[in-house]
């Protein structure tokens, strides 16, 4: 989504971010491809569009069972719609369920979620673009957007679609010559890497890409008594529900699309209705479409209700709907909709996190000797909620851990990670260390117990759960659940009422072997405050040969310590950005206590300046040069007048110690 390059690619999303890059009005263009663009050149150019970055070769269809020369990929064509008919439309009639049928792949999480979307034509053309069609300038290319990991991606595609034995592959629509639904596949197959990377998942996954919700999840052997009544608020407010069922097509997702209490036999009986994305292979049982229930309800009522139905969806009874099925899946729109009360708002917070072996991966709390080493983020519940039915004093708040990128990684042989969390309170422990900041370490976690979790750790790419504890100060850990397991996440904190959050701070420490008889001690950061991804290596040598007194080409603990004071008082990125102007720059160092001349202002720019822009780690390094300098220079002038005399043993020791840094002849 943005360009690579550790701290610089970071600096550069943060700024898109903090101008509305990702928001739901500005989505981020895709690997940097511009629809509009693309399109515009395609129409000039009269040729029709081949996206280089999806080709329609056959790594793009998969690299397992769906692998090049693989026995379902042999004699596999890519076509374009208006080579498979005479009359190709984008929509026919509208988006409708019938237009989502299951082929060749295990996708059926994903077609059930597709299925739910087409139940709100808002959400569908958030997803589906409006203005896109195989007549007015047509020129191959189509684009759809996602939500992924907390921003909105817009995806381009070419519509070269795989084929065999004259049929679309993959999911297809009921009308021959309707194509929204495997573009639509295709676009989120390139986003995950490849058609086959789709194989498998929750259907939560689908419905979070789709509105940028948050998601529930109900296991339905232990559902709560009031069921019912969450799911039918559910639709009322839009929200997508999917289920998967014990018994029918064991493990099959399936989507809900309404309920209805009926007068059966002096009784209201309570019916749902179930879509199979498949389009065939329904429910045979009690309520299905010719069983004799029918026959003692209200004639002009079942009508109605058989009416509405489309191929591939029934009526059950509601009772025998949570005996079949096993689990509920339901995707809440907005963070407003997961209060039962409308007018309460939820308060939504987000943090990028990652886990790293040997510095933040330290795995579950089953592994007390690293599981402290993990992120940690404080929340504050300020206000309790107000329910006069309900004497407890408590705060309600959802959090969703998400794993960034898992899919993708599919093709190596990865897949998603077991992950989960804790919660711990921590008010007493902060206020006795005197400190409102401090990553906790190993001996509190062997002392104190967590008071809440996620109800547990799983595979799936998001654990969420709802959760209500008293006010107060808690840490939240995302670990996964064995240590040593990377992956990127974002974690997602939705609070009822007014609430704080913060990551904690912590330093993490690496080692790099720079010859056989000396090392450099390299580090990366994680603080709110300190809009970075880390250090870079050649940065890191260059603060521990400025910051080592002793020769050791290592810092100590006091040296360390004294080094992080610093750059925790040289914070003068007033926007957050993790960047600053030159101007900005010049202002800075003059607030850091550096009097420079105009000279030496400008070979700082020319040297630190890219595109005019100074990030966190070359300022950083430039005000760590520069204090050594100042400090050097008055060692040699001992009595204060200005002017430093040195042998020139004293200036090549100097000048070996700052090879390639600021010269002390620009010095005022």
């Amino acid at each position: 989504m943005y360009p690579a390059g550790g701290i610089s690619a970071s600096i550069y999303a943060n700024r898109l971010r903090a101008e509305g890059m990702g928001s739901n009005e500005q989505a981020v263009p895709y690997f940097n491809q511009d629809y509009e663009a693309l399109k515009q050149e395609c129409v000039e150019s009269g040729c029709l569009f081949e996206d280089p970055s999806f080709p329609a070769e056959p790594p793009s269809l998969g690299f397992k069972e769906l692998a090049p020369y693989s026995a379902k990929t042999r004699d596999v064509e890519w076509m374009r719609p208006t080579e498979l008919t005479g009359d190709p439309q984008f929509i026919v009639g509208g988006a409708t369920r019938t237009d989502i049928c299951q082929g060749a792949l295990g996708d059926c999480w994903l077609l059930a979620a597709i299925g739910s979307l087409t139940l709100n034509e808002k959400l569908l053309h958030r997803v589906v673009p409006h203005g896109q069609s195989f007549q007015d300038d047509y020129a191959g290319i189509f684009h759809f957007q996602f939500w992924q990991f907390g921003e909105w991606v817009d995806v381009v595609i070419d519509d070269r679609l795989p084929v065999k034995d004259g049929e679309l592959m993959f999911v297809h629509s009921a009308e021959g010559n309707e194509f929204w639904s495997a573009l639509l596949e295709k676009a989120y197959a390139k986003l995950n890497g490849s058609y086959e990377a789709l194989s498998g998942g929750s259907t939560t996954e689908g419905f979070e890409d789709f509105t940028g919700g948050v998601s529930e999840m109900y296991e339905l052997r232990s559902a709560p008594r009031d069921l019912y009544r969450i799911i039918s608020k559910a639709l009322e407010r839009g929200s997508l529900l999917g289920y998967t069922w014990n018994n029918l097509v064991k493990g099959h997702a399936y989507s809900v699309t309404g309920l209805k209490e009926v007068d059966f036999r002096g009784n209201m009986e309570r019916l749902i209705r179930v879509r199979n994305p498949w389009g065939q292979v329904e429910w045979t049982g009690a309520w299905s479409d010719n069983s004799s229930e029918w026959d003692e309800i209200d004639p002009s009522e079942r009508e109605d209700l058989h009416l509405q139905m489309e191929d591939g969806e029934f009526w059950m009874s509601f009772n025998e709907f949570k005996r079949q099925f096993s689990r509920l899946e339901i995707c809440n729109l907005t963070a407003d909709a997961l209060s039962d009360d409308s007018m309460n708002h939820w308060n939504t917070m987000k943090f990028y996190g990652t886990w790293r072996r040997g510095s933040t991966a330290g795995g579950c709390r089953n592994h007390p000797n690293t599981f402290w080493i993990n992120p940690q983020y404080k929340i504050t519940l300020l206000e309790e909620d107000d329910d006069p039915e309900d004497d407890e004093v408590a705060c309600s708040f959802l959090v969703a851990l998400m794993q960034k990128d898992r899919r993708k990684y599919r093709r190596q042989g990865g897949d998603m990670h077991t992950i989960g969390f804790a919660i711990y309170e921590v008010r007493t422990e902060m206020d006795t260390q005197g400190c409102q900041n401090v990553h906790l370490k190993k001996n509190f976690f062997l002392s104190n117990s967590s008071c809440a979790r996620s109800e547990t750790f799983i595979n799936l790419r998001e654990v969420s759960t709802r959760l209500r504890l008293p006010p107060g100060e808690y840490l939240i850990v995302p670990s996964t659940f064995e240590p040593h397991k990377e992956a990127d996440f974002v974690l997602r904190v939705f609070t009822e009422k007014q609430s704080e959050t913060e990551y904690v701070s912590f330093v993490y420490f690496y080692g790099f072997a720079m010859s056989s008889n000396s090392k450099l001690l390299a580090f990366t950061i994680s603080d709110k405050d300190l809009k970075t991804d880390g250090f870079s290596v050649e940065s890191c040598r260059t603060m521990v040969n400025l910051m080592d007194k002793d020769g050791s080409a290592r810092l100590g603990l006091v040296e360390f310590q004294i080094l992080w004071n610093k750059i925790r008082n040289w914070q003068f990125d007033l926007d957050k950005s993790g960047a600053m102007s030159s101007y900005e720059m010049r202002l800075a160092v003059e607030a850091a206590g550096f009097k420079l001349n105009n000279r030496l202002n400008q070979i700082l720019v020319a040297r630190y300046a890219e595109n005019e822009l100074i990030d966190f780690d070359n300022f950083i390094c430039c005000l760590v040069k520069l204090e050594a300098m100042f400090r050097y220079f008055k060692q040699f002038d001992q009595d204060g007048s200005g002017v430093a005399e040195m042998t020139i043993t004293e200036v090549s020791s100097v000048l070996e110690r700052n090879s390639h840094h600021i010269l002390i002849s620009c010095l005022p």
